[in-house]
């Protein structure tokens, strides 16, 4: 759909495993400030049940959660922070930070945007719709996604990512709601958070193959900032769009 962008290369999935598993570990240690315990903090939840989709380490989990929610007497602190603007060619690009130090992740943001355009607070944020993106798979054959939608409360569903599953969005608020609502219309969660859907994006039959290289490009060396979590691109679902 062109609202999170993931970089392609089969080849490099080891790496990009243990990419993941930080990225996580950040997601996981932010959500655990509000407490420990998943079953009495929705955010954690949901990050720690992806996180087992992943098959993080045990090990590595637990000591996130503690390290976060300060059972380890280790200082932790992370900013979320989001950098707005454009990729070559005007398209709309928002990217999710989780930084322990801003006058680092800062300076790096700009020298990666010179190929672009960095923009102010909101200047994109208007383009994209904050939404929850539950990824779900049907737990049987048969299992219809827009009877699901319907009784799960979800605002509308998509192909997702992979094939053979949906990604269900609903109203960022009812996240957490939708996601429990889901394995009962006969789907199995594989992942759910909040993200940023493109509304107006940026149709790839527009650019040339080489511009859409230049695209691709400037992407992939955002995604390799280690204060990144996500990255969110304006452009059509003709884009191949490959999971890491």
């Amino acid at each position: 759909m062109g609202a999170q962008w993931k970089a392609k290369g089969k080849e490099l999935a080891a790496n990009a495993k243990g990419k993941v598993f930080g990225k996580l570990a950040k997601e996981i240690m932010v959500a655990a400030r509000s407490g420990a315990d998943p079953a009495l903090n929705a955010r954690l939840r949901l990050v720690v049940e992806q996180a087992r989709k992943v098959s993080m380490p045990k090990d590595t989990l637990e000591r996130a959660i503690k390290k976060g929610a300060g059972l380890t007497g280790e200082a932790v602190h992370f900013e979320h922070v989001i950098y707005e603007g454009f990729a070559p060619h005007r398209v709309p690009v928002m990217v999710e930070c989780l930084t322990d130090n801003l006058n680092r992740t800062a300076p790096e943001m700009r020298v990666l945007f010179r190929k672009g355009q960095l923009g102010t607070s909101g200047s994109v944020a208007w383009d994209f719709d904050h939404v929850g993106m539950i990824e779900a798979e049907p737990a049987a054959a048969g299992a219809d996604p827009e009877l699901a939608a319907i009784e799960a409360g979800a605002q509308d569903f998509e192909a997702g990512e992979e094939e053979g599953t949906t990604l269900f969005l609903s109203d960022a608020t009812d996240l957490d709601i939708v996601s429990r609502a889901l394995p009962a219309q006969g789907f199995t969660v594989l992942s759910a958070k909040l993200g940023y859907k493109p509304k107006n994006p940026v149709d790839p039959g527009s650019l040339s193959a080489a511009e859409l290289e230049e695209v691709e490009a400037f992407l992939a060396a955002i995604d390799a900032n280690d204060d990144v979590q996500t990255i969110y691109a304006g452009l059509g679902t003709s884009l191949p769009i490959n999971s890491i």
